[in-house]
């Protein structure tokens, strides 16, 4: 059976080395994971040289070691946020001008070994390329979806809108940071780095309304939510989370799962598909298990009206 969890390949060739990251890309695939995503400027504030490309090199390596294992994943990629040189992200980037994605796309199939990609993101907004121009070139690379991350939702139905202007296929996905915990307004949590980085309530709407795909980043806030060594961050301090940790720890005892668990099975009965970055053979083990939990009708609304602003609730879907 096909799991509904990403496995996040950012750290892998970096911090995570080779054979780990082997052992964990093969035990996604063992236990039916499908969708592994990277991104060409992966992991440059981790690398030697400044520059990204170690996560997809990793994947291509994979692939090439595993015969056939390309026939049973699917792999996405992103491009746009790759600094021009060692050092200066954000500043200077690559961009989302035609000629830089054309550029930064070969690169990403060279690396990766490949001669598609069954998904490719648009990593951050460029307000320097009108979204038209890099639709338009989007339009002749070798991707079966497109999709956008950490833009807001305004310049994504402008793109949607061109790309069918032309006849070409638009962006049916976001990819955005989304957990059950909510930031305090004005703030960004830790890892979020793009002002429209957090899924918000247009957003959700949106892409309900449009029946995109929203897959979450960083839903697990990186182990806070049951590693007693990882507080959980202090953006999240607020009384209304409050309510909704105690609610969590009332459904994860109920369910005999973690909170992560009763995180990622809340995520998918929003319809929202969680990614895990995780280093741990047993982390991802326990994500695994966790997007297999069936949360029960009472539980969700109750994790849903627990600060009592379901009315604001960022990810509901009609």
């Amino acid at each position: 059976m096909e799991s509904p969890l990403v496995l996040g390949a950012m750290m892998f060739g970096t911090t995570i080395d080779e054979q780990t990251s082997f052992t964990l890309l093969d035990r996604f695939v063992e236990r039916g994971g499908v969708w592994i995503d990277t991104a060409d400027c992966y992991a440059f504030w981790a690398s030697s040289t400044g520059h990204g490309g170690d996560s997809e090199r990793l994947l291509g390596r994979w692939m090439a070691a595993r015969p056939g294992v390309r026939d049973r994943v699917r792999i996405a990629t992103k491009l746009g946020a790759e600094p021009l040189e060692s050092g200066s992200w954000p500043e200077r980037r690559q961009g989302l001008s035609p000629a830089a994605v054309r550029t930064a796309f070969s690169g990403s199939l060279d690396r990766l070994g490949i001669d598609r990609v069954d998904l490719l993101w648009l990593h951050q907004e460029d307000r320097s390329v009108p979204i038209e121009d890099t639709v338009e070139a989007l339009a002749g690379l070798g991707a079966d979806r497109f999709g956008v991350s950490n833009h807001p939702a305004w310049l994504v139905e402008r793109g949607r809108a061109h790309a069918q202007a032309i006849g070409s296929r638009p962006f049916d996905a976001l990819q955005l940071n989304a957990t059950y915990l909510r930031p305090r307004p004005g703030t960004l949590p830790p890892g979020v780095a793009h002002r429209f980085g957090v899924l918000s309530d247009e957003q959700a709407d949106y892409a309900a309304e449009h029946t995109m795909e929203l897959w979450a980043y960083t839903p697990l806030l990186s182990g806070a939510y049951d590693n007693p060594a990882k507080p959980i961050p202090d953006v999240y301090d607020h009384p209304g989370n409050k309510a909704r940790l105690l609610v969590l720890d009332e459904v994860a005892t109920e369910t005999q799962a973690t909170r992560g668990q009763v995180v990622l099975a809340w995520l998918l009965s929003r319809g929202i598909r969680p990614m895990l970055g995780g280093s741990k053979p047993s982390q991802l083990d326990s994500a695994l298990d966790g997007v297999t939990l069936k949360l029960d009708d009472e539980q969700v609304r109750r994790l849903d009206a627990a600060d009592h602003s379901a009315w604001a609730d960022p990810y509901a879907r009609h």
